[in-house]
């Protein structure tokens, strides 16, 4: 969505047409969701948080600046949201890995039924992204949040400073410690 699409739509929004939110919902649900399940590693506080997103950006619709991106607000309430669920509840080890490996083992055994095959040679390459989400989870939250922003959200630099109220120079510095950090836990977290 353009920035001028969300402004059009974020004017009939505050000109009391609220059907037209929905818009910016279908548009930035998945990116919401996914951002918060990485960050948190729970499909359960995914689904609360992405929701309580959208509410809080709807209800403080009018303290949106015209000219800004959307988006780019939306991230830094998300982004808000999740640091404090995240000092609410102390820094959880993925406990939540098991929502990840569970949704991940019914979409394998579903895939087992039609194609066997493909799950052999897949097999090693699910067990590489259970790790990396694990090891993920490791990270200390501000390098797990640009490594997020920038690779699995793909923002770039200039985006991720935006919604964490960083400078391009720190942001780029969080995502190189995170890669690095990150190859050492998957290095040390041998399969």
């Amino acid at each position: 969505m353009t920035p001028n699409e969300e402004n059009e739509i974020i004017e009939r929004v505050l000109n009391g047409d609220r059907d037209a939110y929905a818009f910016l919902v279908d548009a930035y649900q998945s990116a919401i969701f996914n951002l918060v399940f990485r960050m948190t590693g729970s499909y359960q506080d995914a689904d609360d948080l992405a929701q309580e997103t959208f509410f809080r950006a709807y209800r403080n619709l009018g303290q949106f600046c015209p000219g800004k991106r959307f988006f780019t607000w939306l991230y830094t309430i998300a982004l808000n949201l999740i640091r404090n669920h995240l000092k609410k509840q102390g820094r959880r080890m993925f406990r939540e890995s098991q929502d990840f490996i569970k949704h991940r083992d019914g979409v394998v055994s579903e895939t087992a039924r039609r194609d066997p095959e493909r799950i052999e040679r897949n097999g090693i390459q699910t067990q590489k992204i259970d790790h990396l989400q694990i090891c993920l989870q490791k990270l200390p939250a501000d390098l797990r949040e640009a490594v997020i922003l920038r690779f699995y959200q793909d923002l770039s630099f200039v985006e991720i400073a935006a919604v964490s109220d960083a400078s391009v120079s720190a942001v780029k510095m969080r995502v190189y410690r995170g890669i690095e950090k990150l190859k050492q836990l998957m290095g040390e977290d041998k399969m």
